[in-house]
């Protein structure tokens, strides 16, 4: 704990200090609720991206079976950009996934499958559901990290700071009304010395 002066300032900003924590805390408990909330939309957002993957990933294993041609789609998909953007969860950055750009290929139907360019469109939407699932588990992991340190806060303020305050309030209080005790004394006692002085100079 630091040291504290006993003054009537040094009380005036304990007790500052002690509104400011009080006010602030509801407003990190907040932003937890908040970061919570957030983390299990977006969990929901990944699950759902992962069954919608595996679905498709089984639907495209019976194709392959009963076609039972080998086609390297990689001759046949090239991504050119992957746009992103920023988005802001009770006050921090997080990037948002928005769409990838891949080249037109043209095909040659003539000595390819008849079934390609459907699979070519299959391969390119579970390249995208893989890479904006990747960008939910960036912004889980940025939100895991700023709830960390909300926590921490809480708890700073919780366990530590509010505490402190209170104490270092209770403490000037006993101080200062000690000494103001103390001059309710002396002012008495002062004032007695005077009363007997008179006391004694008429009796003389």
């Amino acid at each position: 704990m630091a040291k504290i002066r006993f003054t009537k300032n040094e009380l005036k900003r304990q007790k500052d200090n002690l509104k400011r924590f009080t006010r602030y805390l509801p407003t990190l408990e907040l932003k937890k609720m908040q970061l919570l909330q957030e983390i299990r939309r977006i969990q929901g957002e990944i699950d759902r991206l992962q069954v919608e993957l595996k679905r498709v990933e089984g639907e495209v294993n019976r194709w392959v079976d009963v076609f039972a041609e080998d086609v390297n789609f990689r001759n046949y998909i090239k991504l050119t950009d992957l746009r992103s953007g920023h988005g802001n969860i009770a006050g921090i950055d997080i990037p948002i996934f928005e769409n990838l750009i891949f080249e037109e290929i043209e095909l040659d139907y003539f000595n390819t499958p008849f079934w390609i360019d459907k699979g070519i469109e299959v391969c390119k939407e579970q390249i995208k559901r893989r890479i904006e699932s990747a960008f939910f588990e960036k912004q889980i992991e940025i939100i895991r990290e700023e709830l960390r340190i909300t926590i921490q806060r809480i708890k700073l303020f919780e366990e530590v700071k509010i505490p402190e305050a209170r104490e270092n309030i209770r403490m000037i209080q006993i101080f200062l009304g000690d000494q103001q005790t103390a001059e309710v004394v002396r002012g008495k006692i002062a004032k007695a010395k005077i009363e007997k002085k008179k006391l004694v100079g008429g009796l003389i």
